[in-house]
């Protein structure tokens, strides 16, 4: 067996925000991937609009640069919790990881999650401490934290003695010590082509190759990426798909692409240690082997990790159904679900007794909330339940509920409230300590529905200074009821257009969501309110003209602003008798009974 010495194939991992793509910016500038002259973008591999718009990484990148004479393929992984899926398959391509801690908040949940699994995996770590232009940013304590990380993860004594650079990947600054002047990111290349291993490859074996993620063309129709583990590949090579328990599937390859800066390029033949795209094998999955069909031998899988929380999803049958979306019938919203998950693995798609509504099961809110908000923007109109949690049955029969490690880094005067509000929600405290900067770090094991609608409330506790952060921990038993929503809802009970007037006389009773000349149905919620039950009332009452009072004098109307919720919020605020209204042009909250007097005779009969 032998090693390509002119590859390294290397993932970027990280906790969301410690500027993984940065990063990769700063190496492609060095590397000379943008000439002086071209305009180029921040976070260059941060194509979604989603992922520019939230300032994370969603999708996993694969892109590569070339740095004296050496190809490096990089893998840019997602950090936040709810893709942690993407990152275990991510680290089966690789050899070596870039561990990126920042140097102010050091090692976060995520942080551990991803090196625990890349230290399973036996893969080479180099520790890049980023953001040291921080202000109170403290380089060498983080870099003895990250030590302490890997000796409590069970690191061996090779990966302890792990080399470790100091950089702003903002920047484009590296040094090896905190006393060096400032270089540039060619000392961090310099790291990587001498400590990360060389692939161990076999050019001639027959073709081998892990399949460890998924995209798809509307020209090419499924395409396959992974890193060859042995043999070559060309289009037209006859392929099979093959698992544990035999051959699965057959083709022919048709294009097969490699990684060259940020783009699929297409070559004729790609070898044994190269990361490539493959189209061709309709019926291959993420976790399956593709192998030269005159040597089908399966590759060591993985597990894909299995969705925590689920939702429905329904064709919109509010009043304005059809108004807003072209997208609008069950079959259409079937198509794009399945056409879903062919690429999102960690994703389930489920029919129903209804043929209109579909559970769909994913990894957490944001991971379905992403989904949700792509849908929109394709023009889909859907009627979202409130996420519940997937529970699992023991040995013995008890019932288990997935829970979360969570970690919070909040000023010293909110931690009180924050302590309060987390048990309440049945978490338990694990660890408390104090940071630099009047801040406190708490540590606490929570169930996943404890952290629904949680994240508002932490906000508005926190005055927004709080970071909150969490990763899916383990199944324990089911830890009982949780308290509800503690407010009521404002809910129309008229059809028509809110009027400034309405809206001004009953700002008493709650903070509305809309404001004046917004159109209305009846049982759709406009807003929260003060009292623990709902309230109807009718937003669209006009003045009554007198010969004294005109029309217009409704212009002085002095309005509190209406708190406008995204997406992510107003899944967090419904309750189970309440549904989310998603449209290309609006997120609206609606009771799923619109009738007042029908809500007010479901309601007697859930009690009785």
């Amino acid at each position: 067996m032998s090693t390509k010495q002119n590859i390294r194939n290397i993932a970027i991992i990280a906790h969301v925000d410690h500027g993984k793509t940065t990063l990769v910016d700063s190496i492609f500038s060095q590397t000379g991937v943008f000439r002086d002259n071209q305009q180029m973008d921040a976070r260059v591999l941060d194509s979604n609009p989603q992922e520019r718009e939230r300032g994370i990484t969603i999708f996993s990148k694969n892109a590569a640069a070339v740095y004296e004479g050496c190809k490096i393929n990089i893998v840019d992984t997602p950090g936040h919790a709810d893709f942690g899926g993407e990152v275990e398959r991510i680290l089966k391509m690789v050899d070596g990881v870039l561990l990126l801690v920042d140097a102010f908040e050091g090692p976060m949940p995520q942080t551990k999650f991803v090196l625990r699994k890349a230290l399973e995996l036996n893969l080479k770590p180099i520790v890049v401490i980023n953001k040291i232009d921080r202000p109170q940013a403290d380089p060498v304590k983080v870099h003895d934290q990250v030590l302490d990380l890997f000796i409590a993860l069970g690191a061996d004594e090779d990966q302890l003695e792990f080399p470790y650079i100091f950089t702003s990947a903002k920047n484009g600054v590296a040094k090896l010590s905190m006393d060096d002047d400032d270089q540039d990111m060619s000392l961090l290349l310099d790291m990587i082509v001498r400590e990360m291993p060389a692939p161990e490859s076999s050019d001639e074996e027959g073709f081998q190759m892990l399949v460890t993620s998924l995209d798809y063309s509307e020209y090419l129709g499924k395409i396959a990426i992974g890193r060859i583990q042995r043999g070559r590949v060309k289009p037209g090579d006859p392929l099979v798909v093959v698992t544990p328990e035999g051959v699965v599937a057959k083709g022919n390859a048709v294009k097969v692409f490699t990684f060259d800066k940020t783009q699929r390029i297409e070559v004729k033949e790609a070898g044994a240690g190269d990361i490539i795209a493959m189209s061709g094998i309709a019926g291959v999955n993420v976790g399956q082997t593709l192998a030269a069909a005159l040597k089908p031998e399966a590759l060591e899988s993985f597990e894909i990790s299995k969705p925590t929380l689920s939702m429905l999803f329904s064709v919109n049958d509010s009043p304005f159904a059809g108004q807003e979306g072209k997208e609008v019938t069950s079959r259409k919203i079937r198509e794009r679900l399945m056409k879903e998950v062919m690429t999102n693995v960690a994703l389930n798609v489920e029919e129903t007794d209804s043929a209109d509504t579909f559970r769909v099961s994913g990894r957490g809110e944001l991971h379905l909330s992403v989904l949700i908000e792509s849908m929109r923007r394709e023009g889909f109109e859907l009627a979202i339940s409130r996420p519940q949690v997937i529970t699992r049955e023991a040995e013995d029969g008890t019932m288990l509920e997935p829970v979360e490690h969570v970690t919070i880094d909040v000023p010293d005067e909110y931690n009180g409230v924050v302590i309060e509000k987390m048990g309440r929600r049945k978490a338990e405290m694990k660890h408390m300590e104090t940071l630099r900067g009047g801040m406190v770090r708490l540590e606490f094991e929570i169930p996943t529905r404890g952290l629904i609608g949680y994240s508002q409330e932490f906000t508005t506790d926190t005055k927004g200074e709080g970071i909150m952060s969490h990763v899916f921990h383990d199944y324990q038993p089911f830890k009982g009821k949780l308290p509800a929503r503690e407010t009521g809802a404002l809910v129309s009970g008229d059809n028509g257009q809110s009027v400034a007037y309405a809206i001004s006389s009953l700002e008493d009773r709650g903070v509305f969501f809309i404001g004046p000349n917004t159109r209305v149905y009846e049982g759709v919620v406009v807003g929260e309110s003060t009292r623990e039950y709902d309230i109807t009332l009718n937003v669209c009452k006009t003045k009554k003209l007198t010969n004294m009072r005109s029309s217009g004098a409704d212009d002085a109307v002095r309005l509190t602003p209406p708190k406008i919720l995204t997406l992510e919020q107003a899944l967090e605020f419904i309750n189970d008798d309440e549904l989310v209204e998603v449209t290309p042009e609006s997120i609206r909250i609606r009771k799923r009974i619109l009738d007042s007097n029908q809500r007010a005779k479901a309601a007697k009969r859930a009690k009785g």
